[in-house]
């Protein structure tokens, strides 16, 4: 069985990507990636997932085929379970400030949840929710 799971994402630039995600509050893992110009390794929740960031040439190599436009087309959509409200809120507003682009503002989903979608400087997208559990529906 599998240990764990690591998405791979291009980016453009390395150096801003990580700035972009550091001033999102998120935190690198320096074993992989570290003084690399090609990789960095975001980790992403209290019990870490890893968004490994590459170079796109790098990208390529990987993945053996061209890196979509996300200008013209979105290849995933990356999803962050928020504690709150006011986290989403937050989370928003860093992405606005550090030079990404809120692409869906902060608000309320179906009565039971909340969220907002944000892209980062390389046009990924990123969702942000949070679930008040005890108002889900019952099915």
């Amino acid at each position: 069985m599998t240990q764990g799971l690591w998405i791979n994402l291009p980016v453009k630039e390395l150096g801003k990507s990580k700035e972009f995600f550091k001033a999102m509050g998120f935190k690198f893992n320096e074993q992989f990636g570290g003084d690399s110009k090609e990789s960095a390794c975001l980790e992403v929740g209290e019990k870490p997932n890893v968004i490994m960031l590459f170079a796109d040439s790098t990208f390529e190599n990987l993945a053996g085929n061209q890196i979509a436009d996300t200008q013209i087309g979105t290849e995933v959509l990356l999803s962050i379970d928020a504690r709150s409200r006011q986290e989403v809120d937050e989370m928003a507003s860093k992405a606005e400030a550090a030079g990404g682009t809120t692409y869906a503002a902060p608000s309320e989903i179906d009565g039971w949840m909340y969220g907002c979608g944000f892209t980062d400087l390389d046009g990924h997208r990123w969702n942000v929710l949070y679930m008040d559990m005890d108002k889900i529906p019952n099915r």
